[in-house]
């Protein structure tokens, strides 16, 4: 942990990429750990867009407490922990696989979301915009979102399976992560393309990476450090660095 600290206080370009797991301590459930959402259901099939332009009420019943619940979710100590390190200049940029928006609530400013954010919502028929409130209390109400203007289907901004993802999003994420000396990804599994690829960059670099999460993943044998245990990771920063985590614990 010394030897992290280290990395940390001497990288001049640090960057963070988040996965599932940091939003775990939240409450919200991630996809692959011991109690996510493929052991429960379908994850697969709730993220295609296939399956959502044929039925997309399981889409919207589904995804209730993922998504549609966030308004009870809080940032933890790990997205505070982040938005603090970039007020110091340490951290930054935030790319995350996450559609929380738990970064932005804790503080975080340059947040890289590689998988779009309900932030908004856009009718497919006409592409009026929707916001995140307005579609949250229809699904929370067993509705399924439809246009006011044409009756379209309403479906957030997320990148489901099937769709391209946003090209100056990832080429964000791609200028981000080459320009880094110092990667630390917290809470992925790293198998899901092309966020899984991203750490290449700041290797290819010269630069190093460190992984904290509690399953292996693909680049283990890449990396300068390995930790398993996010929370254990974040407190030993806070302490030794003197952040203010104390309001989202």
């Amino acid at each position: 942990m010394e030897e992290l600290l280290d990395l940390l206080q001497n990288s001049q370009y640090c960057v963070v990429l988040t996965g599932a797991g940091i939003s775990t301590l939240s409450g919200i459930p991630d996809f692959r750990g011991k109690d996510g959402l493929y052991n429960k259901f379908d994850a697969d099939l709730i993220f295609s867009i296939e399956y959502f332009n044929k039925d997309p009420s399981y889409f919207y019943t589904h995804s209730r407490e993922l998504i549609y619940e966030l308004d009870q979710r809080k940032p933890n100590i790990i997205h505070k922990a982040l938005s603090e390190l970039e007020k110091r200049g340490i951290v930054k940029a935030v790319i995350t696989q996450n559609i929380d928006m738990l970064h932005q609530r804790a503080g975080s400013k340059n947040v890289i979301e590689v998988h779009g954010s309900p932030r908004n919502h856009t009718c497919l028929a006409c592409g009026k915009k929707y916001s995140y409130e307005y579609v949250a209390d229809l699904v929370k109400n067993e509705e399924i979102p439809m246009c006011n203007e044409c009756g379209g289907l309403i479906k957030p901004d997320v990148i489901f399976y099937g769709e391209m993802l946003e090209h100056e999003v990832i080429q964000k994420a791609i200028d981000e992560s080459s320009k880094a000396d110092l990667i630390i990804v917290l809470g992925s599994s790293l198998v899901v393309q092309p966020a899984a690829a991203l750490p290449f960059y700041t290797l290819d670099n010269g630069g190093d990476l460190v992984i904290v999460n509690n399953m292996p993943t693909p680049l283990d044998n890449y990396a300068r450090n390995k930790y398993d245990d996010l929370v254990e990771f974040i407190n030993y920063l806070a302490e030794k660095m003197g952040l203010d985590v104390s309001e989202h614990i």
